[in-house]
């Protein structure tokens, strides 16, 4: 996900776990959920209105899917599948989409890793705000999860990734495969913070590798969350509500 740093101590963990017991419980009624938010002109589900554009809007001209810039890399968009922290599928489809100068940052890191037998792949991209909102609807813990401000019923805060701004990414082998990291995604503990060094060395080396690779190209490492990273001059780009689609 996507939050200022905590400190990380046992109670806030207990915590932040608690948080997603309770996210579980009410799985089904936000997945059933068509009612309004309650933040004006906005809704849960739908994602049918944008800072960028109203009903049925395209994406903005300058996001790009990121396999048209660089197709080797893996795509595994979680929040599309049951395999995520929320145990539901968010997203209609399963595409990373970025701004055009993230993607193509992104694509050299791909290509320089690949000197390496190394390569990426992409758990999150682009995350229309509506989506944001149930994100946080289920787990209002601002260490992991950024809350979406809306204001006059438009968005005035939220998450890089709003942006299409923001990456989740892990390392894989020449072959696709993931190797080890120091936590699985979504990992909402102590553990997936980037100075936490008591798991398995190797692991933490290829945290390291990702994390070089990725600043050389002028990401932003966030240090709660191994795997994100927020792309340069992301302040530059609106919020946005437009959904994803095919």
């Amino acid at each position: 996900m996507d939050a200022p740093a905590p400190s990380a101590d046992a109670a806030r963990t207990r915590r932040a776990r608690a948080h997603l017991l309770l996210a579980l419980a009410a799985l089904t009624l936000l997945a059933g959920c068509s009612s309004s938010s309650g933040r004006r002109g906005w809704t849960l589900g739908g994602g049918t209105r944008s800072a960028s554009g109203g009903a049925g809007s395209a994406l903005p001209e300058d996001f790009v899917d990121v396999t048209t810039v660089e197709p080797t890399i893996v795509v595994d968009m979680r929040y599309a599948s049951t395999h995520n922290f929320t145990g539901v599928a968010v997203y209609p489809v399963a595409r990373c989409v970025l701004r055009r100068d993230i993607a193509e940052r992104l694509g050299r890191v791909q290509r320089e890793l690949a000197t390496r037998g190394l390569g990426l792949k992409v758990w999150d991209c682009y995350r229309p705000i509506s989506v944001q909102q149930r994100f946080w609807a289920m787990v209002p813990d601002s260490r992991y999860v950024t809350e979406p401000v809306v204001r006059d019923g438009q968005p005035v805060d939220g998450s890089k990734h709003n942006r299409g701004a923001a990456v989740d990414v892990t390392l894989v082998d020449a072959s696709g495969a993931e190797i080890a990291m120091p936590t699985d995604y979504d990992d909402f503990s102590e553990r997936a913070h980037r100075g936490y060094l008591g798991g398995n060395p190797q692991a933490v080396r290829n945290m390291r590798i990702l994390e070089v690779a990725m600043v050389r190209e002028g990401f932003e490492p966030l240090p709660t969350e191994w795997w994100h990273f927020d792309g340069p001059g992301w302040e530059k780009y609106p919020l946005s509500d437009v959904p994803l689609a095919r």
